[in-house]
């Protein structure tokens, strides 16, 4: 099985900027050692259970509570898939197989 988690976090009470405590959360998701793509707007991990995509989320949630982040905003997409794996990079390849290779 394949879950594709697309989150963003961070805080709304820590001023304009927020790339300090987004940089914390990425953390978090690297250190997971889960296969995941940071783009400008959120970051996109892969796991093979949606209890582990969960559990990244609450871990990246607990380093904002541990910062003094008293309102988070969370935004979590999911796309869950029976029998495939390597989806994060296999739905890219897909792509560029018709157009040819896209931006990065």
């Amino acid at each position: 099985m394949s879950v594709l988690l697309e989150m963003s976090m961070f805080p709304t009470d820590h001023g304009e900027s927020k790339s300090e405590y987004v940089a914390q959360v990425i953390k978090v998701i690297r250190d997971s050692g889960y296969p995941y793509q940071l783009t400008p707007m959120a970051t996109i991990i892969e796991t093979d259970k949606m209890s582990e995509a969960m559990a990244v989320a609450q871990k990246c949630y607990e380093v904002l509570e541990d910062l003094e982040c008293n309102r988070v905003y969370a935004t979590l997409k999911f796309d869950i898939r029976k029998g495939k794996k390597n989806r994060l990079k296999g739905k890219v390849a897909s792509v560029e197989k018709h157009i040819g290779e896209v931006a990065k």
